[in-house]
């Protein structure tokens, strides 16, 4: 009998190891797992590599993580906000690194991880620091930027509902980044508001299959 439903969120992420690559849902704080990144910062685990759209909001979620001086480097598109004090800090007294990756490269290249693909061309930064020195190539006469994808031990995603099988649903914007990370992260664990039995999440709506999904766990 398959069943991924784990008991607890600090059971969820016991895995978590010292220098792993965690992605974390998440656009700002919608769709961000707040209470696994509460359990991971626990957890104790450290030197780890995060993949996030942001560099953490305020104090809390990812922001705690930071301030907590778990994270040794961030990749992500958007690192300051105007709340966006505990990265600023961190970086500019050079307690953190940062690879900062154009958005659209940033899913591109998690898809990349996900479908199995060696690498992508795209157009976006060619010609800016961000593409120094990456390889490049003419395609129909347009210039194209090669970049590879981005993997991860762990994908920390928030969803709406999850069955024990591991399949997910979103709510709303809430999806973001989450159904990319899930397919390009060796484990992926997942949050839900509600596990539902066998059948009673529509096959139509179900965006994440269990497959892609290691650890359920309700909120």
């Amino acid at each position: 009998m398959i069943d991924k439903t784990t008991l607890s969120i600090h059971e969820a992420v016991a895995g978590i190891h010292d220098g792993a690559t965690v992605m974390i849902g998440g656009f700002g704080t919608a769709g961000q797992p707040a209470e696994l990144i509460d359990a991971l910062i626990e957890s104790g685990a450290k030197g780890l590599t995060i993949v996030n759209n942001n560099a953490g909001n305020g104090d809390i979620g990812l922001a705690a993580l930071l301030k907590a001086g778990r994270v040794e480097k961030m990749i992500c598109s958007f690192p300051r906000q105007s709340d966006s004090y505990v990265f600023d800090e961190l970086y500019r007294a050079g307690k953190v690194a940062l690879e900062l990756v154009p958005q659209g490269n940033l899913a591109c290249r998690i898809q990349a991880a996900g479908a199995g693909l060696g690498a992508v061309f795209t157009p976006t930064g060619y010609g800016t620091l961000l593409t120094e020195g990456k390889e490049t190539r003419e395609i129909d006469g347009k210039q194209y930027v090669l970049e590879y994808p981005i993997y991860a031990d762990f994908s920390l995603i928030k969803a709406y509902q999850g069955d024990r099988w591991g399949n997910l649903v979103y709510r709303k914007t809430a999806r973001n980044f989450g159904p990319i990370m899930a397919a390009a992260a060796k484990t992926t664990i997942a949050q839900v508001k509600e596990i539902v039995a066998l059948g009673d999440l529509n096959p139509e709506h179900i965006i994440t299959p269990g497959i892609f999904v290691q650890h359920v766990v309700a909120v």
